[in-house]
């Protein structure tokens, strides 16, 4: 899989310690379709400021309990590339948001980060918007006794994702039942995603 650029801000203790930041890379495969608990909560407080501030919320995922990490995954409004400076943005503004609203006791660290290339597939638009490119997805559920499927993309409603399987035939699989959807890097997606590419001003 390719790397993901990520912002990680160490938080948590009161509004009057500072955050200790630095950079990193994200090479975890923890992707979840749905956001449930905590996750949802989060995702609930996070998205109004993102949208705001021109961003789009990929995923949520609050990760371990002794300190535990969040993991915010962002796409730019405009479709232009995720910067640095853009995780920085969010990593300040979200990360003063769940300060005040105070989510998670004690101390947690906050990573932002763009989806990446072969990003997690979390929304309907994101079934349809790469129509065409390869995916595996795992079942909370098994469909057609399947529970680990692999093909080709071939869009999404509101209700069901569908995929034309490597080994032949299309299936149909409830979005509900979805645990996790992942892109497959391959070179075609690599040039569909720099030519779609808009450069960050």
């Amino acid at each position: 899989m390719t790397a993901s650029l990520i912002f990680r801000a160490y938080r948590g203790g009161g509004l009057n310690r500072p955050p200790f930041l630095f950079f990193a890379i994200m090479t975890e495969d923890s992707e979840l379709l749905h956001h449930t608990g905590l996750d949802a909560r989060i995702a609930a407080i996070v998205m109004p400021t993102l949208v705001d501030m021109g961003y789009e919320l990929v995923r949520v995922a609050v990760l371990g309990r002794e300190r535990p990490t969040v993991q915010i995954m962002a796409d730019r409004a405009d479709g232009a590339m995720i910067t640095v400076e853009d995780c920085e943005a969010i990593s300040r503004a979200v990360g003063a948001v769940l300060d005040v609203s105070d989510p998670i006791p004690g101390e947690w660290t906050l990573e932002v980060s763009s989806a990446g290339i072969d990003r997690p597939l979390t929304r309907v638009k994101d079934w349809n918007r790469y129509v065409g490119h390869r995916a595996r997805v795992e079942m909370n559920i098994p469909v057609d006794g399947r529970k680990r499927i692999s093909g080709v993309l071939l869009g999404a409603d509101a209700t069901n994702a569908r995929i034309r399987m490597d080994e032949g035939g299309d299936i149909e699989m409830p979005i509900a039942d979805i645990r996790r959807a992942k892109l497959v890097l391959t070179d075609e997606l690599i040039a569909a995603t720099a030519a779609s590419a808009k450069p960050a001003n």
